[in-house]
């Protein structure tokens, strides 16, 4: 079983960037789909997007063309890029490892402490 560290929240303008990244412990990253999810304060969890054992990307709708994850199974690492944020994408984000990539955040078995992520108006 994995063990995952979010890093690289903050706080951002709105029309801006950040870089999400997600560390995970033990040799078994690569056998994992690794999914992004947020969430704001009084909201359930989002999904946000997600990335399959064979590299595959998915997004949300509202993320599409904003948002950019991608993998490094040799440094068992997962990213998030983020782009043009906007002062509704303010949350805490979650890194996730589960069997297969889903938006259903009940797919995935492990979870880090999260990292938020602000954006101002």
């Amino acid at each position: 079983q994995v063990q995952l560290v979010e890093s690289g929240g903050g706080l951002v303008q709105a029309g801006g960037s950040l870089r999400l990244s997600c560390a995970a412990s033990g040799r078994t990253f690569s056998s994992y789909a690794m999914g992004w999810f947020r969430q704001a304060p009084g909201k359930e969890r989002e999904f946000v997007a997600a990335i399959g054992r064979d590299y595959s990307p998915y997004y949300a709708n509202s993320m599409k063309g904003r948002f950019t994850i991608s993998r490094d199974n040799a440094k068992n690492t997962v990213d998030l890029q983020m782009n043009s944020l906007k002062p509704e994408d303010t949350a805490a984000y979650y890194c996730a490892a589960g069997p297969v990539v889903d938006v259903n955040p009940g797919t995935y078995a492990t979870w880090g402490q999260g990292t938020q992520v602000t954006v101002s108006s």
